[in-house]
């Protein structure tokens, strides 16, 4: 089966505003949304004063997404340079992190602070979130399972958080552990249908696991306030093509799954626990070693599965029109490493200068 039209999606994508000189977090969001003439309304603040969020609009061409993405980095990467601040595509601040954030003063932000306690104080976690449009919650719910086969690719092919205050954490994504201090973390549970998935979202509220539903903090969700999935697992990106060729892979993964579903085909049974474990293991090795297939149950290198998960893909993908862009995307993370290779070679060969100058051109 091929689909009979591109499923739509968009793209969230959070930046961290580190000094231009230090690379330590800097409390600059509001100012820096002040000085964007052109997207001002297309910029947030996020939980730290330090970080700072935008979002594409509901898309179906995946270079529009890029463009609109390309554009606001560009336009808030010059309105930073004044204040002097860089804006970094990053999961984490290499530097600067044993000291607590600054919450933005929003009054959820202060309520999940208070709850949090000292768990909140570092989480200076950035990510880069995707939705892809489904049918219903239900189909939702199903597609959820269908995803985790890919869960540890997925993580393995994002990871870009791999220095923290100012040392090699041997983490692809440092930003995946920091994560596990929330109430819930991991890859979500089974869920049978979508009200199975709302009622166990409103228990966690009601014992006060939970102060919303937005504090559900799963690497992938039902939105509340969408019809999507939404998937956190990525890490920010160094660029905004890589956050982009990502959301085209988890479109066709979403797609074809959908489609599975309703020809009647089961989602994969996984021993429990694998899903999760196979991911702590892909945020440690990244793409530089090997990454477990949880549905075989094998550790394969890292390319070959990414390989196997393009193979099985493949018709969805070329259907969209997405497959030469992502088989560029991995032939381009071959040459120049994964994201956080290559911010591990830039900490080596010239410290925290060299991470920022690497940052820096993310933007540009």
């Amino acid at each position: 089966m091929t689909p009979s039209r591109r499923r739509q999606f968009g793209v969230e994508e959070e930046y961290l505003l580190l000094d231009a000189k230090t690379g330590r977090p800097t409390d600059h969001a509001a100012a820096l949304i002040r000085s964007l003439p052109d997207h001002r309304e297309s910029a947030d603040r996020e939980f730290f004063a330090s970080q700072l969020e935008t979002a594409t609009p509901v898309c179906e061409d995946a270079a529009e997404a890029e463009a609109i993405l390309t554009e606001f980095r560009a336009e808030a990467s010059s309105a930073a340079v004044p204040l002097g601040i860089v804006m970094a595509g990053t999961g984490l601040p290499p530097v600067g992190g044993d000291e607590p954030g600054t919450v933005t003063p929003k009054e959820r932000y202060r309520m999940i602070r208070a709850e949090a306690r000292s768990a909140a104080d570092h989480q200076y976690v950035t990510g880069t979130h995707v939705h892809i449009e489904v049918p219903s919650r239900d189909a939702g719910a199903d597609v959820l399972q269908r995803l985790a086969r890919w869960a540890p690719a997925l993580m393995a092919l994002t990871a870009n958080s791999p220095i923290w205050c100012g040392e090699p954490t041997g983490f692809a994504s440092w930003r995946y552990i920091m994560g596990l201090n929330w109430p819930i973390s991991g890859y979500p549970p089974e869920f049978s249908n979508g009200d199975e998935y709302t009622r166990a979202v409103e228990r966690l509220i009601s014992t006060g696991v939970l102060i919303d539903s937005g504090a559900v903090t799963w690497l992938a969700r039902l939105s509340h306030n969408f019809p999507t999935i939404e998937l956190r697992i990525a890490d920010a990106q160094l660029e905004p093509r890589d956050a982009v060729d990502f959301a085209t892979v988890l479109r066709a993964i979403v797609d074809q799954g959908l489609r599975d579903a309703e020809a009647g085909i089961e989602p994969p049974r996984i021993l429990p626990g694998l899903v999760n474990g196979a991911i702590w293991l892909a945020a440690r090795n990244g793409l530089g070693s090997e990454v477990v297939d949880p549905l075989h149950g094998e550790a394969i290198p890292a390319f070959a599965l990414l390989e196997r998960m393009v193979d099985i893909h493949e018709a969805t993908l070329s259907a969209f029109g997405d497959l030469d862009r992502v088989q560029g995307y991995l032939d381009r993370l071959r040459r120049q490493g994964s994201p956080a290779a290559r911010q591990v070679a830039a900490f080596d060969r010239g410290g925290v200068p060299g991470l920022v100058d690497l940052y820096r051109s993310g933007s540009d």
